[in-house]
């Protein structure tokens, strides 16, 4: 009864997100509670969510206050010297280009936000794409793959599910996975690196007289002219195609142009830029980031204070600060309130026993000689299983149930959910997620086209990660 009960409130939940039939948050709160009142919880299920809610309160503190540092950084203007570097360092190069959109991405991919970072790199290098006729599927997927390796920050939603449904600790997931994650960066530099190649020598061919020895636009670095197929009306020709081109254009007065920050978070005139404090927030953030990897003190305190210590500095005046704090509620509002609302559903899962009655069916399933490697398992099943539903129900709906599994043969819950934020770079790329939506639909990209071109290569990085994870010992086997 537990078990049929169990596996319906899963798929019940998945089924209604999935086909938008309810917000996340509502599932997460209705459903196992209409279940967990059918298993006979009665009274008592006010009881199995609070401890749940508990157990959680850290992870909640990880995401508000580590959401809220990042995008004060990126307010008081941390990033922009670093976004005008890479913009000039990339030049006229393709290859360069490409390696500095995975750069860039990197680079905001920090603040946990996948919309806030795609938007960012649509405005600075669409343009530069579209001047240059570089294809602007590369673009979407050197930034979907880096963001999709990044994803696994501990304050960028994956890693956090996977903490708050096995309750254990977001640092003890993530520092341990940094040799993963670091392999899984170097195959998206080596990927784009190859696409960047690739881009270079298809210009040369289909347009030499553009892009060969003595030209223009040739790769030792002339100066950019105007496009030979800009058509009157001021719309580009970008690969047989007319493709408006982006506010974000400057033209210069030699008649070149080049891309601009205005209208987007980066906006150069934008009224919380602290220039006279760059040196101090890079400092602290810095610090922030040595201190995140010795693991000296939670993180959760660790982004309260710099947090507090960033709005102290940067905006002295409490009505500045009373500003920026609600400036980024939303964003907290929306990512806490998950954490939190996960609390009834896993709440209910282990205070009715589901849990340890879907593990021992599951338990009598697996063959007992694959159940050592039920975290390989994890990880391999996270790959197609987060691209075809969401990281709710997935971290929420399944993982709980293949971690009590996995105790039966000695795997450690923390070894569990290290495996199962490896399919982050392909549940990325899933339509199921609202960025990669915005992403192909400010790069006017096909999604069909983006998945061609992705999808292997984010399974190739997720492996890669994967395998890192296991022979460093991060990932343990049974």
């Amino acid at each position: 009864m537990l078990v049929a009960l169990g596996f319906l409130m899963v798929a019940t939940f998945m089924a209604l997100i999935m086909t938008k039939r309810m917000t996340p948050l509502l599932a997460l709160i209705i459903v196992p509670t209409v279940f967990g009142l059918f298993a006979g919880a009665g009274l008592g299920i006010g009881d199995m969510v609070m401890d749940a809610v508990k157990s959680m309160s850290g992870t909640a503190a990880l995401l508000m206050f580590a959401i809220m540092y990042f995008g004060i950084m990126i307010d008081v203007g941390l990033f922009d010297k670093l976004v005008d570097g890479i913009l000039k360092l990339v030049g006229n190069d393709p290859a360069k280009v490409v390696i500095g959109t995975a750069l860039l991405t990197g680079l905001i991919s920090l603040d946990g936000d996948g919309s806030t970072t795609f938007i960012v790199v649509t405005a600075a290098l669409l343009p530069i794409y579209q001047r240059l006729g570089m294809s602007p599927v590369v673009l979407t997927c050197v930034a979907g793959l880096t963001n999709g390796t990044l994803n696994i920050v501990p304050w960028g939603g994956p890693t956090a599910r996977a903490a708050a449904a096995l309750h254990v600790d977001a640092s003890e997931v993530f520092v341990p996975m940094l040799p993963a994650l670091g392999a899984g960066l170097i195959a998206v530099f080596a990927f784009a690196w190859a696409m960047g190649i690739s881009e270079r020598k298809r210009l040369q061919r289909e347009d030499p007289l553009r892009w060969g020895v003595g030209s223009t636009l040739n790769i030792s670095g002339g100066t950019p002219k105007p496009p030979a197929s800009r058509i009157p009306n001021g719309t580009p020709s970008v690969g047989g195609r007319g493709t408006a081109l982006m506010e974000q254009v400057a033209v210069l007065g030699d008649g070149t142009e080049t891309a601009t920050m205005n209208g987007t978070v980066l906006d150069p005139n934008r009224e919380t830029l602290r220039p006279k404090l760059f040196i101090f927030n890079l400092s602290m953030t810095v610090a922030i980031m040595v201190l995140l990897i010795l693991d000296l003190v939670p993180l959760s305190y660790l982004f309260m204070v710099g947090t507090a210590v960033a709005l102290l500095v940067n905006f002295p005046k409490i009505s500045d600060q009373a500003k920026m704090i609600s400036s980024h509620a939303s964003s907290v509002i929306a990512v806490v309130s998950m954490v939190l609302a996960a609390a009834v559903l896993t709440g209910v899962l282990s205070g009715t026993g589901m849990v340890e009655a879907m593990s021992a069916w599951l338990v009598d399933v697996i063959p007992s000689s694959m159940g050592p490697l039920l975290a390989v398992l994890t990880g391999l099943i996270s790959i197609p299983a987060t691209f075809f539903m969401s990281n709710d129900a997935f971290y929420f709906g399944i993982l709980p149930v293949l971690t009590e599994a996995g105790a039966h043969y000695g795997i450690d819950p923390v070894d569990m959910a290290r495996a199962s934020i490896t399919g982050q770079p392909v549940h990325m790329q899933s339509p199921l997620v609202p960025a990669i939506l915005l992403l192909v639909s400010l790069s006017k990209v096909d999604l069909g086209e983006h998945h061609k071109k992705v999808l292997w290569r984010a399974l190739v990085v997720s492996l890669v990660m994967l395998a890192v994870g296991v022979l460093t010992g991060a990932i343990g086997i049974g």
